[in-house]
């Protein structure tokens, strides 16, 4: 993954618990359908429901052939991301813990509240959802190392 740039402005506010939602700077409808399309496109990825997720939410799954990353690599089964429902299009990603810290540290993203509490693996964040076309890009690339961690592809 190309260096991470820094997220323009605030952070949205967050629920600090289950669900973890973003409650603030929604994205547009057509942003989060742009989302979704890129990310299934990814060869190998099955979309689905989330197994672990809020009704509604569009998981990312790989099938169990590929799925040769690490256990943390997935958040449940071999779900390696998800988009929440709209109004929200926040994202929970298990991402590589490399790419996790910088985009943490560089504001794209927030450790899930059960991670820290040690429930979940520790490198399973909350992106926040796109504000833009040049957000969503940035997105792609994020989840897109999360999917190359799931195939044990690093």
């Amino acid at each position: 993954m190309p260096e991470l740039p820094v997220r323009s402005g605030p952070r949205p506010r967050t629920t600090p618990t289950n669900p973890h939602q973003q409650l603030d700077q929604h994205p547009a409808p057509e942003l989060i359908e742009t989302l979704v399309q890129r990310l299934s496109a990814l060869p190998g990825v099955i979309q689905r429901p989330s197994a672990i997720s809020v009704p509604g939410a569009r998981a990312f799954w790989l099938a169990p052939r590929d799925a040769n990353g690490p256990a943390e690599a997935f958040m449940i089964g071999t779900e390696f991301a998800h988009v929440h429902p709209l109004p929200d299009g926040s994202l929970h990603v298990a991402l590589p813990p490399p790419v996790g810290d910088a985009a943490i540290a560089n504001g794209w993203a927030e450790q899930h509240p059960v991670a820290r509490m040690g429930l979940i693996p520790g490198n399973v964040c909350m992106v926040y959802a796109p504000r833009d076309a040049a957000e969503l890009d940035t997105i792609v690339e994020l989840v897109t190392a999360a999917y190359n961690y799931a195939r044990g592809a690093q």
